[in-house]
Order: C-alpha cells, then sequence, then structure tokens
C-alpha cells in the first residue's frame, strides 16, 4: 500500500498572504506602466497634430492667392541655415530661385565715392561737442523700437577704432570659431557686433563657424579670400583714410589693395551707397529675421545696427527696417551684414550705464533657441581709444 506523502505547511505572514501581496504590487506597476505609455501617446499625438497644423498652414501660405507673403515667408525661411531647405518642398527650388533672385541689389553706383566723407579727427571728448559730451569714451547706444522688432544702434564716434578681429591667425576646420563675448575679452576690444559670412551647413558641427566666407581683411592684411561664393552679395571695409567703402559686388583680394582697404568683409546686400537707397532690397519681401548692419556718417562716425528677432516681443526686421534706420541715424554708406542666429552686439560698460562699470554685456537680445553666441571666425571691434 502506497503512502500518502505530505508537506509541512507554514502559516502566512500578518497582513495580507503572499500571493495577495504579489498581486497588489503587479497591479500597481502595471497601473504606472499604463500612465507613462497614455501621457506620451498623448504628448506623440498633440505633437503629431501641431506638425500637421504647421505643414497645412505654410501650405496654404506658399500655395495660396498672396504672392506677397508667400515670398516673405519664402525669405524668412532660407534666410535661416536650419530651414533654407523648407520651401522648396512646398514650391520648388525653381520658384525659390526665382523669389531669391530678386533679392539681389541693383545701384546706380557700384562702389563707394569715398570723396563723399570727410572723417573729423577728434582729439579729445569736449563739451563743445554736444553729442559726445557725455560719452567719453566715443560710443553711443540707442534703442530703436519698428512696427515688428527692437533695434540697438551703437554710434561709434572715431572709425581708426573699428577694425576687423578674427577667430584664429589660421582658419582651418579644425579650429573652431570663437565666441564673440570670448573674442572681445581676448582682443580687449570696447565694443563687438558679428561680421561677415562663414561656413555653416545648418548642423551643429564645430566646423560650423570655423573659416569665413570670401574676401576677409584685417589689420591691412588679407587673412582669407575663397573668391565668389554663392549668396554673397556684397563688401563693407573701411580703407587707410578710415572711410567706409561699400561695394555691390564681392571684392577680390586685387582689388581690395587697390583701394587700400585695411579692413572688411563680405556679406550684403549693400543698403546704401553714396546716399542712395537701394530700392530694390527696399521693396523687396526680404522676411522677418534678426539683422546687423555696418553704416557710416558723412562725418566718418561708424554705425552699427542689431535687430533682434525670432522672439515673442520682437518678430525680426526686413531690408527695409535696417534701411530705414541706417536712413534716419544718416548713413552715407551702408551693407548688410550677416543675421538670423548671427546678430549680436556688446558692449564694455566702463562707465557703469548698464550694470558693474567694466563689465562687458550683451546689448541685443538674440534668438529664444539659443543660449550663447555662435562660434564665428571674424568680428566688427572697436578698440579702446588711443
Amino acid at each position: 500500500m502506497s503512502k500518502k506523502t505530505t508537506q509541512d505547511y507554514a502559516p502566512p505572514a500578518q497582513g495580507a498572504p503572499a500571493a495577495k501581496q504579489s498581486r497588489k504590487k503587479k497591479k500597481g506597476s502595471g497601473l504606472l506602466g499604463r500612465i507613462i505609455r497614455r501621457f506620451f501617446l498623448l504628448l506623440f499625438t498633440v505633437i503629431l497634430l501641431a506638425a500637421a497644423a504647421l505643414v497645412l498652414v505654410m501650405n496654404m501660405v506658399f500655395n495660396g492667392p498672396s504672392t506677397a507673403a508667400r515670398d516673405v515667408l519664402t525669405m524668412s525661411l532660407i534666410e535661416a541655415s536650419a530651414t533654407k531647405w523648407v520651401p522648396a518642398l512646398f514650391i520648388g527650388e525653381e520658384a525659390v530661385a526665382e523669389i531669391r533672385a530678386s533679392v539681389n541689389a541693383e545701384l546706380t553706383d557700384e562702389l563707394t565715392n569715398t570723396s563723399k566723407v570727410v572723417v573729423k579727427k577728434y582729439n579729445a571728448i569736449t563739451s563743445d561737442n554736444n553729442e559726445w559730451a557725455n560719452y567719453p569714451d566715443g560710443i553711443r547706444i540707442e534703442r530703436y523700437a519698428g512696427d515688428t522688432y527692437n533695434a540697438h544702434i551703437m554710434i561709434i564716434q572715431n572709425p581708426a577704432q573699428v577694425y576687423m578681429a578674427t577667430s584664429t591667425e589660421k582658419f582651418s576646420t579644425s579650429i573652431p570659431g570663437k565666441r564673440i563675448n570670448q573674442a572681445i575679452q581676448d582682443e580687449g576690444a570696447i565694443a563687438a557686433i558679428n561680421a561677415g559670412a562663414f561656413f555653416d551647413d545648418g548642423t551643429t558641427s564645430s566646423t560650423v563657424g570655423s573659416y569665413p566666407l570670401g574676401l576677409v581683411m584685417s589689420k591691412g592684411n588679407c587673412v582669407w579670400t575663397s573668391g565668389k561664393q554663392p549668396g554673397l552679395e556684397g563688401f563693407a571695409g573701411f580703407n587707410e583714410d578710415d572711410i567706409l567703402v561699400v561695394s555691390r559686388n564681392n571684392l577680390s583680394q586685387a582689388q581690395a589693395a587697390e583701394l587700400k582697404i585695411r579692413d572688411g568683409c563680405c556679406f550684403g546686400p549693400a543698403l546704401i551707397i553714396n546716399g542712395e537707397v537701394n530700392m530694390e532690397a527696399y521693396n523687396n519681401n526680404s522676411g522677418f529675421n534678426p539683422r546687423t548692419a555696418i553704416g557710416q556718417r558723412e562725418d566718418g562716425a561708424v554705425i552699427f545696427v542689431c535687430i533682434d528677432g525670432r522672439q515673442a516681443g520682437s518678430l525680426g526686421g526686413t531690408y527695409a527696417d535696417i534701411i530705414d534706420i541706417m536712413v534716419e541715424y544718416k548713413a552715407v554708406n551702408a551693407c548688410n551684414m550677416d543675421g538670423g542666429s548671427s546678430s549680436v552686439m556688446m558692449y564694455r560698460d566702463n562707465e557703469g550705464r548698464y550694470g558693474d562699470a567694466g563689465e562687458v554685456v550683451m546689448i541685443n537680445n538674440y534668438s529664444l533657441l539659443q543660449s550663447e553666441p555662435r562660434r564665428m571666425p571674424n568680428f566688427w571691434m572697436v578698440r579702446p581709444a588711443g
């Protein structure tokens, strides 16, 4: 007769039975998992719907009845390195090329007539010169509010103090460009804005901003030349007499030598030459974006302009907007510089107007999409007087 085997029985611990506790634990973890999955599903759905709505709106603008709205949106997008490919998805490369071609500057004169600028030689800031009486460092900064933008205008009394600084003595893709806040400290300059064009493939690679495009002159030397480059429509540079020479076209090294250019770079378009406004650029829908420009009055004072953009309180400006500012500040020659996320203006506040005396401060507000200035190969700088 077989024997019935038995096993010892161990009573459950106090509280709920072990099996029940396990079931509760699994039930709780499953609930948390479902909540997390549903949250991300909802988030994904919202993003997908927002993207679809954006595509529909953009398609309506690009292919709608208003060609003016189409042109403004096209230029706003292609002027930014990260979105320049978007318009072609809706209207094709050929249509984009036609819109872009209409922005090319057309002026009576192709080059600055230097006799129209007579640089005043200031030995000191005195009470006799009311414009500069309260600005012992020879720099005046003002704010200008437009319909769609906020702008910052810096007037430099002595053009001899303005020069082209570079991030390195020998440009290379293996040497990243500098951020302007570092460059102004390294140079010991009292003011700075971004300058000309540079390599930018729209990525976050360290090669972006490592070398310039077109001709760059710095302190009397040609530090870079890459010939004609697409998208570059002008040149601005100071000659040995401290007169800003603006050209409708990119200059060659030989032309710069003939004009005795000491400091300059390429971008464009030319905005004003010999007091004449570039009406083609003025009337074109160039898009609302952050912008930087350089100009000069007939007495030699230099004008830096930075327009804020891509912000809730400042959408950005057009070529017409920046021309309006230059005209109001009596520029006889002016040229557009690189803009977008490159636009930045800095000032060494020796008088303590914006904070602690001697501190380098950011004058403009760059795009909310960036936390610090971009790396660049060259900058317009202002050296201290004397």
